[in-house]
């Protein structure tokens, strides 16, 4: 199992390193890129990070997910990155499965990626969550796009995404070992 978790300057760092941390305890190749020009990120609260590799330099042909933090200007800085557009929109033709959680939802509705799937997004950014179905849940798998609400349920989300990867008995497993 492979996971490629993008990093944008201003990304919630919780959105992006509870994650990392979930899917490394299920035993998940974890993938930090960097969609700048530099592998250190820095984060919506100053907290930076050293991704494990650049957009530029990342073959993603062999995935099992495509995980996007929320945060700003992390998401309007994920939004400028044409390459990492095409990748969704490839992704999205190939049915296989993307994440995005807070704000990043946003990015996915403005490029049609949740048209009739039930979605979720930070408060305030509902508008922009272009033909979806908005749902009063935290965390919504609809057909391959997993969205969630905010930073405060960044465990509960990786751990959902864990579940759809490898089983429910790992996610449970993890989540009773961390006391969730």
């Amino acid at each position: 199992m492979k996971v490629f978790i993008f990093l944008a300057e201003g990304f919630e760092e919780l959105e992006a390193i509870a994650p990392i941390d979930i899917f490394r305890r299920a035993d998940i190749e974890v993938t930090t890129v960097s969609v700048s020009k530099e592998k250190t990120v820095r984060g919506a609260h100053g907290i930076s990070m050293q991704a494990d590799s650049l957009f530029s330099k990342t073959d993603f042909s062999d995935n099992d997910l495509l995980y996007l933090p929320g945060g700003m200007p992390g998401t309007k800085n994920l939004e400028a990155h044409e390459g990492l557009k095409n990748l969704l929109l490839k992704q999205a033709a190939e049915n296989k499965p993307i994440a995005a959680i807070c704000a990043a939802p946003s990015l996915l509705g403005k490029m049609g990626l949740l048209m009739g799937k039930e979605a979720i997004c930070f408060p305030g950014f509902e508008n922009q969550l272009t033909g979806a179905i908005l749902s009063k849940e935290k965390i919504v798998q609809s057909g391959n796009i997993s969205t969630a609400k905010a930073a405060g349920v960044a465990v509960q989300f990786a751990l959902k995404l864990v579940e759809e990867l490898k089983g429910r008995a790992l996610s449970e497993k993890i989540a009773s070992a961390i006391c969730v």
